[in-house]
């Protein structure tokens, strides 16, 4: 994989309705940041191999579905969520994974371009706690090939999250 952005036609590798929202919350230089790569970053492993950097470094939006209601979880890459732990925190009798088209009508963005705010509705949001163990993370820029830093602060901020303890703990 390679390391160099690779701007789109437009000059940003962000999905437009992300570039947009980026704007409407004053962020819009931060659209000269984001890097687009020939090859996909879907995954929180292809992005962070095609960033240089620690795969903890990658800030996953995940929908879930609790008792029907999609919930944004954003997660740092090499965790994985405990399903348990998001129920406890909504007061949920149940929390599943959401289905691929509730992703994309609820954000507007296919999985694995998914970003941590600019979606089509609102959705609460959930932030691990472990995201904040950086200085900058990575994150989905609208496409499944664009990724854009921000200080995980800020970005939990932007995302309206709440900030919680979500992780799935080894033993």
């Amino acid at each position: 994989m390679t390391t160099t952005a690779a701007p789109d036609a437009e000059g940003s590798g962000a999905h437009p309705r992300f570039a947009e929202a980026l704007g409407a919350l004053g962020l819009g230089d931060l659209v000269g940041q984001v890097r687009r790569f020939p090859d996909a970053t879907r995954t929180a492993a292809e992005a962070a191999a095609a960033i240089g950097c620690e795969l903890s470094q990658i800030c996953k939006s995940l929908i879930f579905a609790a008792d029907g209601v999609p919930v944004l979880v954003l997660m740092d890459g090499s965790s994985l969520v405990d399903l348990e732990l998001v129920r406890k925190e909504l007061g949920a009798d149940k929390v599943t994974r959401a289905k691929v088209d509730v992703v994309r009508e609820t954000t507007g963005y296919a999985i694995g371009g998914v970003p941590p705010f600019g979606h089509k509705t609102r959705t609460r949001v959930l932030a691990d706690r472990s995201l904040l163990e950086h200085d900058v993370v990575w994150a989905a820029a609208g496409t499944p090939y664009a990724v854009f830093p921000m200080a995980p602060e800020d970005l939990v901020a932007h995302a309206d999250g709440t900030l919680v303890d979500v992780r799935e703990r080894t033993a």
